[in-house]
């Protein structure tokens, strides 16, 4: 089974989070979670999570897949050095990275979407263009080992598409 990693700060939606990590971890995929310091982390409608550990101190080559929910918890992570670099190295290792709502801006922060075609909530969609990515609206957009969603309500096409590219890997 695949060893992934969630990054995850304050303010993620709650959704986001949880139905993609169930889906995984019913699959018997491991999951670290990571994000700017260890410790307790609160998504937008009150849900907890904890973050295993710190990015600078993530073994980055021991991951098969990075995952990104949305919410605000992009937002802060792309402003955090250890963050942005552990998502570059990641996303140009070739791993799954699927990213969901917002998160795509952690991967326009990571410099890793030019030439990608991707989806986003609306108001990320611009930054994405402006980083060279294509741009499209769909449930699940999937380019290569990138894997991207809108909102909640794409959650399961989300989940079902993760597990199809793991079970490829």
């Amino acid at each position: 089974m695949a060893k992934i990693a969630f990054l995850l700060a304050d303010d993620f939606e709650d959704s986001e989070y949880q139905e993609p990590r169930k889906t995984l971890e019913e699959a018997g995929h491991d999951i670290d979670v990571i994000g700017i310091e260890a410790g307790e982390v609160t998504g937008k409608k009150g849900a907890t999570a904890t973050v295993d550990m710190a990015a600078g101190d993530a073994p980055a080559d021991e991951y098969d897949a990075l995952v990104i929910p949305g919410g605000y918890s992009p937002d802060k992570l792309r402003v955090h050095g250890d963050v942005v670099e552990l998502t570059r190295t990641l996303a140009q290792r070739d791993i799954l990275v699927a990213a969901v709502c917002h998160a795509p801006s952690l991967l326009i922060e990571a410099g890793v979407v030019e030439g990608r075609t991707m989806t986003s909530w609306p108001s990320v969609r611009t930054d994405l263009a402006n980083a060279g990515a294509t741009v499209v609206d769909e449930e699940v957009c999937i380019d290569g080992r990138f894997i991207t969603s809108r909102k909640p309500d794409d959650l399961p096409a989300f989940g079902e598409a993760i597990l199809r590219a793991l079970a490829d890997s």
